[in-house]
C-alpha cells in the first residue's frame, strides 16, 4: 500500500511570484510533484495556455461546478472566480504522489479546513514596495487595480498565521530550495512514517 501523498499548498498575495516559483520547481528534472491546475474565470494573460496554466471557464460554467461540489475550494478575487478541481487532487494523493496547489489566500484557508493535514506554505515578498513593483512590471493592470491588489495583499499578509511555513521570495532559486527542503522534512515527520515502521516490526 502506497503512503498517501502530501498536499502542498503554495499561497501568498497577488504579484508575489507564486506562479514563477511553482514553474521553476516543476521545470527541475528531478521534481516528483504533481501540479493541480486551478480553474478561473479571468481572461488568459499573454502566453498562458488553457489546461496548462489554468482551466479557463465562463462564470456560468464555474457556478455550475460550485453547485455540484466539484471544487475542493473556490473564491472570488478581484471580480473573478478561482478554484481547484477536487477529483484530480484526491486521486493523485491516493496514488502516493504529492500534489502542489498554487492558489490565492482565500482558497488556501478553505483547503485548510478540508485538509488540515496538508502542508501550507505562505510565499511572502521581501517588502511591500517590492511587491508593488512586481505588479506594476506586469503592465497588465490599471493604477486603481494595482492599488486594490496592494490593499488586499496587506490583508492577506496578516493571515499568514494560518500557514505552517513562510518562505520569502527574495530570489526565485532560493525560494525553490527552501520549499523543497520543507517538503523533505514533512515526509520525515513521525506522524507520517510511524505506521510504516510499526508494520515492519509486525512482520519481524
Amino acid at each position: 500500500m502506497n503512503e498517501r501523498g502530501l498536499l502542498i499548498v503554495l499561497s501568498g498575495p497577488s504579484g508575489v511570484g507564486k506562479g514563477t516559483v511553482r514553474k521553476a520547481i516543476f521545470n527541475e528534472e528531478d521534481t516528483k510533484l504533481q501540479y493541480s491546475i486551478s480553474m478561473t474565470t479571468r481572461s488568459p494573460r499573454d502566453g498562458e495556455v488553457d489546461g496548462v496554466d489554468y482551466f479557463f471557464k465562463s462564470r456560468e460554467e464555474f457556478e455550475e461546478l460550485i453547485k455540484k461540489d466539484k471544487l475542493l475550494e473556490w473564491a472570488e478575487y478581484v471580480g473573478n472566480y478561482y478554484g481547484t478541481p477536487v477529483d484530480y487532487v484526491e486521486e493523485t494523493l491516493q496514488k502516493g504522489q504529492d500534489v502542489m496547489l498554487e492558489i490565492e489566500v482565500q482558497g488556501a484557508l478553505q483547503v485548510r479546513k478540508a485538509f488540515p493535514e496538508g502542508l501550507f506554505i505562505f510565499l511572502a515578498p521581501p517588502s511591500l514596495n517590492e511587491l508593488k513593483s512586481r505588479i506594476q512590471t506586469r503592465g497588465t493592470e490599471s493604477e486603481d487595480l494595482i492599488n486594490n491588489r496592494m490593499t488586499v495583499a496587506k490583508e492577506e499578509i496578516e493571515m499568514m498565521d494560518a500557514y505552517d511555513y513562510v518562505v520569502e521570495n527574495d530570489k526565485v532559486e532560493f525560494a525553490c530550495e527552501r520549499i523543497k527542503s520543507i517538503v523533505v522534512a514533512e515526509h520525515c515527520r513521525r506522524e507520517r512514517v510511524a505506521n510504516r515502521y510499526k508494520r515492519m516490526l509486525e512482520v519481524e
